[in-house]
């Protein structure tokens, strides 16, 4: 964002006369004029913004065409965060001196202050046209830009204020996330390099990491998100690392570093979930529903947690008791929640169906079916009530709601398995033959299993890094 600027207190006394101004008694000499704008200035670099503001009333309305006196009261206005107050002032003050860059600046601030984007990339726009040659008017307009999501547009004039000032670090950052924005990749990785050699900092570190990653250099990535976690044991830093490592199933390392990291930050959720689904990714089931166990904890109304933790436990059903209690939980937090209902339900049906014959299929029922009643193109909920008609031996009930999970998701291999014994029941051995064959050459494709675990990491991963409640 810009800085504000003061106008040079020395020409003060000349706009005040060279408008015509009729000059008070109280002030009929310049000395009087000059004194009470240099208190005025004094106040307001001293942080001593109602005293200044109190003065600066007084002198706009003897000299309500002072360029000066406008400008330095929009200033103190904008200080105090009364930026509607401030912007008629500071755009008297554009008024007055149309050719004035630092006043174009000053209001356009204002006005991004206010939210209102586009007047404040205009004002910075005919800032940079009266000093294209200025850093700080570039720099303004590029950041302008960039906050308004025309990322391209951004880049041009921060690649000007570059040249014109190489050595600018905030700059060149901004410049390099640009970059990445745009995919110029190999003109990201020439910068970030540059302004290493000037200051080694992890934040650098951390955006060459995440240009490497979207340029398909996966080892160079983690090597970076390590070098930032070294230099800045952060939160936010440790969970990059440690997730950049599981994104791509280094798995040992990325269960050491979120082992250590969820030490350091034992109230970080994500790291805590990170842990349990790199425990999960290596196959150690009993672990991974223990750490999502605490990590439901730590915010019982997160869904995400929920999602892994139903995975974990589909593989490791031990901790049967804990883990019902947690869905049960959080479908009473969110019993409109579609999902929230269908954890529950599975959570029950699996946790308990192997040693309590009196379960009662009923509430599993009823559970699956209001959820698919929220969302009825929940297809894992079609598939599992269809599981729980067959079990039962309702197979004409089971049918069509195979049927309708397939038509939401076709890559359900266990809906064509579960289909195809149900035909065989009913007697229609031709169309279970037809979902035998799918189903084979489902599970034969092994490698889309991983796959798809891999995309339901990397949806994690994003979204918690995008999350604003991600970093403490």
């Amino acid at each position: 964002m810009a800085t504000p600027r003061v106008s040079s207190i020395a020409s003060a006394l000349l706009v005040l006369f060279a408008y015509g101004t009729p000059v008070p008694a109280v002030y009929a000499e310049q000395k009087d004029l000059d004194r009470d704008f240099k208190a005025a200035v004094g106040l307001y670099e001293a942080g001593k913004y109602p005293e200044a503001a109190a003065q600066l009333e007084k002198l706009v309305r003897e000299v309500p065409e002072s360029f000066e006196v406008q400008e330095l009261l929009g200033l103190v206005y904008s200080a105090q965060s009364q930026d509607t107050r401030a912007t008629q002032h500071l755009q008297k003050a554009v008024t007055l001196k149309p050719d004035s860059a630092p006043a174009r600046t000053n209001l356009a601030t204002n006005l991004a202050h206010l939210g209102k984007t586009e007047p404040a990339t205009e004002q910075f726009r005919k800032a940079v046209e009266l000093d294209p040659q200025n850093f700080e008017t570039n720099h303004n307009l590029g950041e302008a830009f960039a906050r308004s999501g025309r990322v391209a547009e951004a880049a041009l004039y921060l690649e000007k204020a570059q040249q014109i000032d190489p050595s600018s670090y905030d700059n060149g950052y901004d410049l390099s996330l640009a970059y990445l924005q745009t995919r110029r990749l190999a003109d990201a990785q020439r910068l970030l390099g540059n302004l290493l050699k000037q200051k080694n900092t992890a934040e650098l570190h951390n955006l060459l990491a995440e240009v490497e990653e979207k340029d398909g250099k996966f080892v160079e990535a983690a090597n970076e998100y390590e070098a930032a976690a070294h230099l800045e044991p952060s939160e936010s830093n440790l969970f990059d690392w440690g997730s950049e490592l599981l994104l791509h199933r280094t798995l040992g390392p990325a269960v050491e570093v979120f082992q250590q990291a969820s030490a350091r930050y034992p109230g970080s959720q994500r790291l805590m979930i990170g842990l349990g689904m790199a425990l999960y990714a290596r196959g150690n089931y009993d672990d991974a529903v223990k750490f999502l166990l605490r990590a439901a904890d730590m915010n019982p109304a997160d869904l995400g947690c929920y999602f892994f933790l139903s995975k974990a436990y589909d593989s490791s059903p031990s901790q049967a008791d804990e883990v019902i209690q947690r869905f049960r939980r959080f479908a009473e937090l969110q019993p409109n929640n579609a999902r929230a209902l269908y954890y529950y339900a599975m959570s029950l049906w699996k946790g308990k169906r192997a040693q309590d014959p009196t379960l009662d299929l009923r509430q599993i029922e009823s559970l699956l079916s209001k959820s698919l009643a929220l969302d009825p193109k929940l297809a894992e909920a079609h598939l599992q009530l269809g599981n729980l008609y067959s079990d039962q031996n309702k197979y004409a009930q089971a049918i069509p709601e195979y049927t309708r999970a397939l038509e939401l998701n076709s890559d359900l291999a266990d809906a064509y398995y579960r289909l195809g014994q149900a035909y065989v029941r009913t007697g229609e051995k031709d169309r279970a033959q037809q979902q035998f064959h799918v189903y084979q050459r489902l599970r034969e494709q092994h490698l889309a299993d991983l796959d798809k675990q891999r995309a339901e990491i990397r949806q994690f991963v994003y979204s918690a890094k995008d999350s604003p409640t991600a970093k403490p």
